[in-house]
């Protein structure tokens, strides 16, 4: 049985997982954080274990979850076409907003995906199997998940943010999200664990968790006057700091409040 390595990069004040998973003779990365101290961190860790990195699998299309590939040198990097699609679609764009965020930390070079893989595609590793499970928009403009055959073990990107810690819904296709979670709540065997982007691993549960959350800010928008558009942003983030009284991750949470409101034809776009 193949052994799941955790690894946490929280250069810049973000904290990201990469999973790594190590087989008898390889390691297989499970995404790669955002940063190049992420990014080099990520290839130490790989470097202590001993064995070579067979491949760098994605599970979708948001920057702090494949910036760090460029640190991890020559390596087969593994996405859906839809993944791929969009991170070379919104590159520049990523670049204009995070490189005044995060300066060198954010990699003058990206790398990019250079195999793809279509929906139920399963890679064979020593023996441990990994099967994509293509999603579609949801927390990003297109995500999967991978499932470790076997381990009842997946790696689902941001499907669930740990409890506590606040998310993001900035990209517009929150009922798809909530779409992903009844499926992944009615599809994954009792037991299974989520392998998250952001937090501990954890029980299915906290997919309940994560409805909950974008339900109540998607109520908090709706429920704000805006005709007053900043007095409506301040009472929607203190609404979801009354609902989650954490500051990790809030900022995603305050930069998703003006383009659900516009989504939701609260505000002109």
């Amino acid at each position: 049985m193949p052994t799941i390595h955790r690894y946490e990069s929280t250069t810049g004040g973000v904290p990201v997982n990469a999973y790594l998973v190590e087989t008898a003779t390889g390691v297989i990365a499970v995404d790669a954080t955002l940063t190049v101290s992420g990014g080099r961190g990520l290839r130490e860790r790989i470097g202590r274990l001993g064995k070579p990195l067979r491949a760098v699998l994605l599970t979708h299309a948001h920057p702090d979850h494949y910036g760090g590939l460029a640190e991890l040198g020559e390596v087969e990097i593994v996405a859906t076409e839809g993944v791929d699609r969009v991170i070379r679609r919104d590159d520049d764009v990523k670049e204009e907003i995070l490189r005044p965020m995060f300066g060198d930390e954010w990699p003058r070079e990206r790398a990019f995906p250079n195999r793809t893989v279509a929906d139920g595609e399963t890679l064979s590793f020593d023996g441990a199997e990994l099967r994509v499970v293509d999603l579609g928009p949801g927390e990003s403009p297109h995500d999967s998940m991978w499932v470790l055959e076997g381990a009842g073990a997946v790696f689902c990107g941001d499907q669930a943010y740990g409890g506590r810690m606040h998310s993001y819904l900035a990209d517009g296709f929150h009922e798809q999200w909530l779409g992903h979670i009844d499926r992944l709540t009615a599809e994954l065997p009792a037991g299974t664990t989520l392998h998250i982007g952001h937090g501990e691993p954890a029980p299915l549960e906290l997919l309940q968790w994560q409805r909950g959350y974008i339900t109540r800010f998607v109520d908090a928008v709706r429920e704000a006057d805006w005709s007053e558009p900043e007095a409506a942003t301040a009472s929607v983030t203190a609404a979801m700091r009354r609902h989650l009284p954490s500051e990790e991750l809030a900022f995603l949470m305050e930069l998703s409040v003006a383009p659900l409101a516009a989504q939701l034809g609260l505000v002109a776009a």
